[in-house]
C-alpha cells in the first residue's frame, strides 16, 4: 500500500513538474512577440547593422530594463504569497545559497538574455527563439555531470536529435554569411549561441540551491542579482569606458511605447521563469529544460500571428527536429515516474 501511495505520489509531482515547464514555455514564447517589437520603434529602429557597438549598446539597455521590470514583478508576486521574509531570509544566506544564483544571473542574465535581444535585434524574434534551444543539451549534460540526473539512452538519442535540429537552424545562414554578404548578422548569430549557452548553463548552476530553497525566493533573487549587475556595474561601466550614449538611450526608451513593450515582456518573463524554476525540483533541470524549449513553438507560432511572416524552410525543420528531441529526452521519466538522480555510489 505504501509502495502505491508512492507511486501515485510520483507521478502526482511529475505531472505538476511537466505543467509548469509547459507554462513557462507558452510565457517564453510570448516574450519574444514584445522583446523583437521594441527594436522596431524609435529610437532603436533608427539602428543599421553597419553599426554593430550601437547594437551591443541597445542590447545591453534592453536587457538593464528587462532584468529590472522582471525583478519587480517577481517581488510583487513574493509579496502576495507572503514571501518576502523568506526571500530576505535566503538572499541573507550568500555563502551557502544566495551565490550560486548570483552565478546564474552572469549566466542567464549578462548571457542569455542579452544574446536573446541581440539577436531579435540583428535577425529576428524567430531565429533568437529557435536559436536558444540548444539549451538543454547544455542543462542536461551539466546535471549529468553535477547532480547525476538520469541520462539513459533515450535522452542521449534525444540531446542528438537537438543538435541535429540546431544544425539546420544554423548552418544555411552561417553558410551564407561566410560568403561574404557583409551585413554583419554573425552579431545575430553570436548572440543566439550566447542564449544557448547561457540558459543551460544557467539551470545546471540553480540545481545547485533548488533542492534547499523556494523556487519563488530563488528566481527573485537571481533576478534581483541581474539587475544590480546591469545598473551598478555593466551600464556605468560602457558609459565611462566608451563614447556611446548609454544613459541617453536609457532616457529615450522612457517614451509610452517602449515601455509598453518592455513592460508587458517583463511580465510575462517574470512568471515564464517562476514557473521554469518551479518545474526543476519536480522533474529534474533536463527534463524541466527540454520541455521549456517548447518556447520555440510558441514563441515562432505568436510571431507569425502578429506579424504575419513565416520563418524559412531551414527554421521549421530545426524547430521541428529539437522539439522531438525534447519529446525523446523526457519520454523515459513514464517509465521512471520521479527517478530525477542516480543516487548509487553517492557518499
Amino acid at each position: 500500500m505504501n509502495s502505491m501511495h508512492r507511486q501515485r505520489y510520483l507521478r502526482r509531482r511529475t505531472r505538476w513538474g511537466y505543467g509548469w515547464a509547459l507554462w513557462a514555455a507558452v510565457l517564453w514564447g510570448a516574450w519574444y512577440v514584445p522583446g523583437a517589437a521594441v527594436w522596431h520603434e524609435a529610437p532603436l529602429a533608427g539602428l543599421t547593422r553597419g553599426r554593430p557597438e550601437w547594437f551591443l549598446m541597445a542590447a545591453a539597455v534592453l536587457t538593464a530594463f528587462h532584468a529590472c521590470l522582471v525583478a519587480a514583478f517577481q517581488l510583487l508576486w513574493l509579496a502576495a504569497l507572503g514571501k518576502l521574509a523568506d526571500f530576505f531570509r535566503t538572499l541573507w544566506r550568500f555563502g551557502g545559497i544566495s551565490k550560486w544564483y548570483f552565478l546564474a544571473a552572469v549566466l542567464g542574465g549578462l548571457m542569455a538574455n542579452f544574446g536573446s535581444y541581440l539577436a531579435m535585434g540583428y535577425v529576428g524574434a524567430v531565429f533568437a527563439a529557435v536559436a536558444g534551444l540548444l539549451y538543454p543539451v547544455v542543462g542536461a549534460a551539466l546535471a549529468r555531470l553535477w547532480y547525476r540526473e538520469r541520462i539513459d539512452r533515450r535522452a542521449a538519442l534525444g540531446i542528438a536529435v537537438i543538435v541535429l535540429g540546431g544544425a539546420a537552424i544554423y548552418a544555411p545562414g552561417l553558410l551564407g554569411d561566410l560568403s561574404g554578404d557583409g551585413d554583419a548578422r554573425w552579431l545575430g548569430y553570436l548572440g543566439g549561441a550566447l542564449a544557448a549557452l547561457g540558459w543551460g548553463l544557467e539551470g545546471a548552476i540553480v540545481g545547485r540551491a533548488m533542492d534547499v530553497t523556494d523556487p519563488d525566493c530563488g528566481v527573485a533573487i537571481r533576478y534581483l542579482a541581474e539587475a544590480l549587475y546591469w545598473l551598478l556595474l555593466i551600464l556605468p561601466a560602457l558609459a565611462w569606458l566608451t563614447p556611446l550614449p548609454v544613459y541617453a538611450l536609457a532616457g529615450e526608451l522612457w517614451s509610452w511605447r517602449p515601455m509598453l513593450y518592455l513592460t508587458v515582456g517583463g511580465l510575462s518573463f517574470a512568471f515564464c521563469a517562476v514557473a521554469w524554476y518551479k518545474s526543476f525540483p519536480l522533474i529534474g533541470v533536463g527534463r524541466g529544460q527540454a520541455i521549456g524549449a517548447f518556447y520555440a513553438l510558441f514563441a515562432t507560432l505568436f510571431t507569425a500571428a502578429f506579424t504575419l511572416n513565416f520563418p524559412e524552410w531551414h527554421f521549421l525543420i530545426g524547430l521541428a527536429l529539437v522539439i522531438l528531441g525534447g519529446f525523446v529526452m523526457v519520454s523515459d521519466s513514464e517509465r521512471h515516474p520521479g527517478a530525477v538522480r542516480n543516487v548509487e555510489g553517492r557518499a
